[in-house]
């Protein structure tokens, strides 16, 4: 019989469990790894601090909705599930742009590429409801982990009137997306320096 994928939303009580999740599932990640390439004591210095940091932060100002059986996490999301303005990304970009700037290395070099193009490109139709991120644990892709929270999040999207939106960062990523209800909108985005593709989606009702 097949496994029942559960979807729930994660609280700090589970921070540490969902953190190590996140931190192991984004290790190939296309964006991450190419942020990152080159610089592998970086990936093993920062990973768990940054995933506990962005996923506390996340917890704390928006939702993070996880998939898996049991105590089990397999699949991790990171959503703004209210975006009004375009002032958050804004200010992430010029923070990351200072970083680069006293710490002139090739990764924050990336993400102050990859946070300016996604200010200059994220759509200003308000509100909608934006999945930043979701990873899921290699031992665990292709049992829907993923597919499950997409579908969970469209529906409570659906049922709250209000757009999502997202950039798929890979052609297969973007084929789920399209079965849960996604359509592709705009231009792709193009990263620098040999970087992947991100794909514009809109899910709509």
């Amino acid at each position: 019989m097949d496994t029942q994928v559960v979807v729930r939303r994660a609280g700090l009580d589970e921070l540490d469990a969902v953190a190590r999740v996140f931190a192991a599932a984004s290790v190939d990640e296309v964006v991450y790894s190419w942020v990152m390439e080159g610089h592998p004591e970086l990936v093993e210095q920062s990973g768990t601090t940054y995933a506990t940091e962005l996923v506390e932060k996340t917890m704390r100002d928006d939702e993070v909705w996880v998939a898996g059986t049991g105590d089990d996490i397999w699949a991790v999301s990171l959503w703004q599930t209210n975006v009004t303005s375009l002032d958050r990304c804004r200010r992430e970009a010029a923070e990351m742009a200072e970083l680069y700037a006293s710490t002139p290395i090739q990764p924050f070099r990336r993400l102050t590429a990859l946070t300016g193009m996604l200010v200059e490109h994220h759509p200003a139709e308000f509100p909608h409801r934006y999945l930043h991120v979701i990873v899921t644990l290699p031992e665990h892709r292709g049992k829907g982990a993923g597919a499950a929270i997409v579908t969970d999040r469209v529906k409570a999207a659906a049922d709250a009137g209000v757009p999502a939106y997202l950039e798929a960062s890979t052609e297969r990523s973007s084929r789920l997306y399209a079965r849960c209800g996604f359509a592709l909108e705009g231009e792709p985005l193009v990263l620098p320096e040999n970087g992947p593709t991100l794909r514009p989606m809109w899910f709509r009702g």
